[in-house]
This record gives structure tokens, sequence and C-alpha cells, in this order.
């Protein structure tokens, strides 16, 4: 998994850095979260030194998003107290190895003369802005050295792709599917358990007594591991590629022998895994719902536009999945794939309007 798994690097059309909205209205939505647990960690500093921590960061500018939001709960912070006492804010943007750490960094430049100018009159506090390639899996900052964890759209992805396969149980999906059975359903559900609690244990050993984590990641709203829109999300991808294997483009032993090392847990799973570890208090746990479309905010049950929102989901869950699919599937069919997968996705949205789930998480150690 450390060496495949990387978002659609560069900035090009398929990029994950054009195509990354989705993510970006989950930060907006918990910028709130964000500014409260910033302003904590900031009044509980016993030295002038505040580590922040992005994991899974990727390669668009939402990680940098993240950091001008740090920063501006701090300044707002400290003009409403008056406080004159210095604080310096050293900044890890943390990835796999394979991430486009260049396409960020390069992004650095003009992100520095933005909050400049978007703070004027401010004294900017001094911040230090560093890579970090590591898998959240693993240990990567010394004892109690990070006063702030983040991650967003990160924590749904396994550590691993699932073992126990043999002989492609899971045929004809990709995902959990109504025909699933249930020891695949249950091994998936063991790996995030056991992934989860592992991330736990690893952050708590990190922190600094009294630090904190805001995590987001894909859910689900109800308990049942065979229903969610998600299900449905990777149920119309894998009809789309059962199109190609149809055409002579991929071969039947590809689709069945491919599970998306994702798992996309209920809001009583997370704070099991969560009680199980003993470790952190929850400060907050909720469920929100974005539509599939990321340029479709409105309330309503109906699609405006099918085809238009169908491609914009294909461009979105392109960005993600294109680096892992054109591995197994190969690189010349993708085209083909997403423009399959954007019609199935239009003529859903024509019956019916879907939304994604997302975990918003608070942790306190």
């Amino acid at each position: 998994m450390e060496h495949v798994l990387h978002m659609a690097k560069g900035g090009g059309e398929t990029s994950y850095a054009k195509n990354s909205w989705l993510q970006r209205r989950a930060l907006l939505e918990t910028t709130p979260l964000l500014d409260k647990a910033v302003r904590e960690v900031y009044m509980a500093l016993s030295h002038p030194t505040m580590t922040v921590c992005d994991l899974g960061c990727s390669s668009s500018e939402n990680t940098l998003f993240f950091v001008s939001k740090v920063i501006e709960a701090i300044c707002c912070h400290r003009r409403e107290l008056g406080a004159s006492t210095k604080v310096e804010l050293q900044f890890f943007l943390s990835d796999l190895p394979v991430n486009d750490f260049n396409h960020l960094f390069l992004s650095l430049r003009g992100f520095k003369e933005s909050i400049a100018v978007g703070h004027e009159g401010d004294t900017l506090p001094p911040f230090y802005i560093t890579g970090l390639p590591g898998s959240c899996y693993r240990r990567l900052f010394p004892d109690k050295s990070v006063h702030l964890f983040h991650s967003s759209y990160s924590l749904h992805w396994h550590s691993q792709f699932l073992d126990g396969l043999e002989g492609n149980p899971n045929e004809g999906n990709i995902y959990i599917a109504k025909n699933t059975p249930p020891y695949v359903v249950k091994l998936y559900q063991e790996l995030f358990q056991k992934d989860f609690l592992l991330f736990l244990k690893l952050r708590y050993e990190e922190l600094v007594f009294g630090g904190q984590m805001l995590l987001i990641f894909l859910g689900r709203k109800n308990e049942d591991a065979y229903s969610g829109e998600l299900n449905l999300v990777y149920g119309l991808l894998a009809k789309s590629i059962q199109f190609l294997v149809e055409e002579g483009l991929v071969g039947k032993e590809k689709l069945d022998s491919f599970n998306l090392p994702i798992y996309r847990p209920s809001v009583d799973e997370v704070k099991t895994v969560v009680k199980q570890s003993g470790l952190f208090d929850i400060n907050k746990i909720e469920l929100f719902e974005h539509n599939w479309d990321p340029y479709d905010y409105s309330k309503s049950d109906h699609v405006d536009d099918p085809l238009q929102s169908g491609m914009n989901v294909a461009k979105c869950l392109r960005a993600v999945m294109e680096p892992l699919f054109g591995i197994h599937f190969g690189e010349s069919v993708l085209d083909a794939l997403f423009n399959k997968y954007a019609h199935n996705v239009a003529e859903h949205l024509e019956r019916e309007k879907t939304k994604y789930s997302i975990i918003v998480l608070s942790l306190k150690k």
C-alpha cells in the first residue's frame, strides 16, 4: 500500500489538485471544531512552540487551507486576549512517500504571500512547514512531541489489501455489495478495527498530555455494512468495470481479484474502537452529509443537471482512484472506465439524489 497509494499527481485536468473540492467542503464544514481545538491547545502550551501535523495531506492546496485556518485561529485568539506571548508554529505535512510533495511545496511561496496579505495588520506568528513522508499506521514522531493532529479523508483507507480472499469470493464486486459473503464483510471490519486501534495507540504516544486530534473520514449512517451510499458509489464503479470486461478491454479475473482497501464505518463502530483503546476522551463525534456532486450545494431532492453532476462525481473519484486503478487494470482503459462511470452516475442521479456520509471525530488525550 505504501508504494502504490497516492492521489493523481500534478496539476492537470484529472489531478487531485484540480478535483478535490469535496474534501475542501469537509474542511469548511469542520472549521469551528478545528478553531476550538487550536484555541484549547494554544491555551495549554507549556513552551513557545506548537507542533501541528496534517496526516494524509495529499498534494492539493487543501492542506495549506488547513494550515491557514490554524494560523487564523491563533491570530484571532491572541487578538481577543491581547496576548503578547511569543508562539511559533511548526507544521508537518505528512503522507505516504509516493505522494506528490513536489507539487504541494511549489505552492508554498504563493501561500505565504497570500496569508501575509490576508492578515495585514496582524502580527503573524512565525510558522515553519515541513514535509514528512510516512504511513499514519507507523510511528512518525518522538514521544509527547505533537500538540495537534489533523486528518481529513484518510482513515477510511486500510493499511494493506485484504488477506484471506483466495478464490475471489467477492466475484464481480470491488467493495461490499449485496452478494458479498459475510466472512468477507467481517474481514473488512476487522482490518478497520485493527488499523484504527493501531492509529490511536501511535498518536497517543506522540501527543503531549492534553493534545488533541481532529479526524474526518467517510462513514455510513446505519449499522448495516451492506447498505450505504458508498456501497452504491463503488457498486456503480464495479458496474463500469464489468462493462469493460464485456467489451474485452479488461480481463474478468482482474475485476474478480480486486477489492478496494477501504472501509467506511458507522459512528458506533468508531466509538467502540475509541473506547476499546481507553486512550482518549471524545470531545465530539458527529456525522454530516454532502451531495455526491461536490459543486451541488442545493438541499433539494432533485439533481438539476444529472449529466454534469455525473461528470463531476467521476472526476472527483478518478483523482483519488486513478493511480490504484491504473496499476491494477492498466492506464490505457482509464478514460473509457471513468467515462462509463460518469454515465452510470448520471443515470442514478436522474432517479435519486444521493449523499456521502462523513464522520468527524474530535479527541483529547
